[in-house]
């Protein structure tokens, strides 16, 4: 089965099919809807053969579709038939889920994606269960306000990476992970790694998004919406 994976960020669309090796970048942003992301893909990968598509959403997604409307990128999300613009089979989760999917290598596994906010997920001997600890209590605000992009431009990247290695070793504790991975645009910014903690990839979006379709993998978490 061919699979077109489709990872929905802030400011890029970032899109792979199976047996494509160059992913194709469409530019995002908040005038960004549902209907243009589709229409645009549509448009970029014509001549492309899938039979399948899997998105990475920014956001809560509930029965396999999106929740909430994304707070960086336009409306109408929630709702929208994306089967019906795609014309096939879709399954959707959580950004973060789907790049921690394909980070996955067994056991317990964190993956926190640090990029404009803070995505989290845990996988536990294979089930995935997307999580929304951003916003939890920390210090004065809550985490994403110290690891997310606010707290790195307000802070430095000194203080921001103190901030990640404290966070990092509660939620590891607290969620009794094995390890951990740390995905995200400003994952690169990190110098020494805590303990028991590894640099995901972006492109393991699309592994994730590949591994969605697999026959053995459950299906928590990106339910079949079609």
């Amino acid at each position: 089965m061919n699979i077109l994976a489709i990872d929905v960020g802030g400011t890029h669309v970032k899109v792979l099919a199976t047996g494509q090796k160059v992913p194709v970048k469409i530019p995002s942003g908040p005038k960004l809807t549902a209907k243009k992301m589709a229409a645009a893909v549509s448009k970029a990968v014509a001549g492309w053969e899938f039979d399948a598509v899997s998105i990475g959403y920014p956001g809560p997604v509930e029965n396999g579709k999106p929740a909430m409307e994304p707070k960086n990128l336009g409306k109408g999300w929630v709702g929208f038939d994306f089967k019906k613009a795609f014309g096939k089979p879709v399954k959707i989760t959580n950004d973060a889920a789907m790049q921690a999917l394909g980070s996955y290598r067994g056991g317990r596994m964190l993956f926190l994606g640090l990029g404009t906010g803070l995505g989290s997920t845990l996988i536990v001997e294979g089930v995935v269960a997307p999580l929304e600890l951003a916003h939890l209590p920390y210090k004065k605000k809550t985490y994403e306000d110290y690891v997310g992009n606010a707290g790195l431009k307000r802070s430095g990247k000194k203080k921001w990476r103190r901030h990640v290695e404290v966070i990092v070793g509660l939620l590891k504790y607290a969620l009794q992970a094995d390890y951990v991975v740390l995905g995200g645009g400003n994952a690169r910014l990190i110098k020494q790694l805590p303990p028991d903690t590894r640099l995901g990839k972006n492109a393991n979006a699309f592994k994730g998004g590949f591994r969605m379709w697999e026959k053995s993998r459950p299906a928590v978490g990106y339910q079949h919406s079609g």
